[in-house]
């Protein structure tokens, strides 16, 4: 099977995307859809799967798909470049997954990880819902019904793309040459694959409420970068700072260039020198921290403006959501169509089967 460059992304409408999202993924996305080299990119809206572990409550995801819809439009995906699509409205999703549920065995989806880390995010040890151990075979169907070859992800994520590898694997070996085989595309910066949040924690996470969201307004933002988890060390500005483990300077990794220096803190040419006097003391945080708020400033001002703009134009993205799902359904459709026959269960439209049976009862 010939292999074309097509690209599958998402995320879960639990709530409103965050500069982990942002740097980990999101921004790698806009600049793949505008270099161009690809023969088709979706962005999907997965709902499917944020219901595995919020069954009970789904006016969370209904709430949720909008925002994260006007995020991805806000950040420059652009409709006429990419299919954004919602999971839950591409029935052969469904499909694909119930199919793929035959080539994996419950002890290889235990040992998963991704998953095995999330069972105890969210204590479901003793109470695990079927529908959650198995969403990285619904993941595995999500890329592969596409033939999408290449994933953006955070790092977090390549043991789903290991899993879809397999059952890719598993289904070509026992019906034919059907599925193409996906491979991850992390963040070039190291230091973005896993954003802090504010607080100091490991990750940024809206669950544990220490995210910096791309919709928020100047106030907020802030009053979250102010907030931020430094040395603690550092009582007074003349005492010597660390910057390792540092929120503020790991943001600054991520987000400062020279040009920011010059623009807005030109008493140092780049984060270097602004590292050693912190590290020498001397330097205070507040200082550091209204230098931040300049950086991510000029990162999420464009942002917001875009943001604003489709807020006033709500039909205008329900049309642009309404759309790409029925693309997306069309492509379902026909790979589904492929599959069945691979799989020898598209009884009425196999003429061969059908002179079979009509031979046999003769």
């Amino acid at each position: 099977m010939e292999e074309k460059n097509i690209i599958l992304t998402g995320d879960r409408p639990t709530g409103r995307l965050h500069l982990g999202h942002y740097v980990g993924s999101l921004k790698n996305r806009v600049k793949m859809q505008n270099e161009g080299n690809y023969e088709k990119m979706y962005v999907m809206i997965a709902d499917s799967q944020a219901l595995t572990d919020n069954f009970d409550n789904p006016e969370k995801i209904r709430e949720n798909l909008i925002e994260v819809a006007l995020d991805y439009l806000s950040l420059g995906i652009d409709p006429e470049k990419v299919t954004i699509f919602v999971q839950s409205q591409v029935e052969e999703l469904t499909e694909l997954t119930f199919y793929f549920l035959n080539l994996v065995t419950l002890s290889r989806l235990e040992r998963n990880p991704t998953v095995k880390t999330e069972i105890k995010q969210k204590s479901f040890e003793t109470s695990l819902p079927a529908g959650f151990l198995i969403y990285p075979v619904s993941q595995a169907a999500d890329i592969l019904l596409f033939d999408a070859n290449i994933i953006p992800v955070g790092v977090d994520q390549e043991p789903m793309l290991e899993q879809a590898r397999e059952i890719a694997r598993s289904f070509n070996n026992i019906y034919g040459n059907v599925f193409t085989e996906p491979h991850a595309i992390l963040s070039e910066n190291k230091k973005a694959q896993r954003m802090p949040g504010i607080d100091g924690a490991a990750k940024m996470s809206k669950s544990l409420g220490n995210a910096i969201y791309l919709a928020d307004d100047k106030k907020t933002l802030k009053k979250k970068v102010m907030s931020m988890y430094t040395d603690p060390d550092h009582i007074n500005i003349d005492d010597p700072g660390k910057v390792e483990g540092n929120i503020v300077f790991t943001y600054l990794d991520v987000f400062s260039n020279d040009s920011h220096f010059e623009k807005y803190l030109s008493d140092y040419k780049n984060l270097d020198e602004l590292k050693d006097h912190y590290k020498r003391g001397g330097l205070g945080d507040v200082k550091v921290k209204k230098f931040l708020i300049k950086v991510l400033e000029e990162e999420l001002e464009p942002i917001r403006e875009r943001r604003a703009y489709y807020e006033q134009n709500l039909d205008q993205v329900i049309d642009i959501l309404k759309r790409g799902t029925e693309d997306a359904r069309e492509v379902g459709r026909a790979k589904i169509k492929q599959v069945k026959e691979a799989m020898g269960i598209d009884y009425f439209a196999d003429s061969r089967f059908l002179d079979e049976i009509k031979d046999k009862y003769k």
